[in-house]
């Protein structure tokens, strides 16, 4: 049974403890696997994690909301694209990006990797135009 804090993995070695995952690591993850797909300007974040590296430490998580749901693992993506990609092939390679770090790392496959585009960074102007929306 899946708590909303912890995700318990079981594995068929059941003698030698439990192995939990917080949320947080797997937002951690995913964040970092949508960020390394080119065509992803930006991950967008809160103004939580604009303080939090405006002191000095990158949050990797940023742009990226986990929930545990009955029905498995489901991931929210929030990021800015650059102009002139095409915005459903970047799309599908951070959903396979997402779904192959997480089972490499975590041996956990997602139920859903949901990506919303929020925003297009044009590089002549290094500037975001982006669609205001609460995550």
């Amino acid at each position: 049974m899946m708590s909303e804090n912890i995700l318990e993995m079981n594995h068929d070695n059941v003698g030698l403890g439990k192995i939990e995952i917080a949320p947080e690591v797997i937002e951690v993850i995913a964040g970092i696997a949508a960020s390394e797909v080119e065509g992803v300007a930006q991950m967008r974040g809160n103004f939580a994690t604009g303080v939090v590296e405006r002191l000095g430490k990158k949050n990797h998580g940023k742009g990226v909301k986990v929930e545990l749901s009955e029905e498995g693992i489901i991931v929210d993506v929030y990021c800015s694209m650059t102009f002139g990609i095409s915005i459903p092939s970047v799309a599908q390679k951070i959903q396979d990006n997402i779904r192959q770090a997480l089972l490499n790392m975590t041996a956990l496959d997602a139920q859903e990797v949901n990506i919303h585009v929020v925003g297009i960074v044009f590089e002549n102007q290094k500037q975001v135009v982006e669609y205001e929306q609460e995550m």
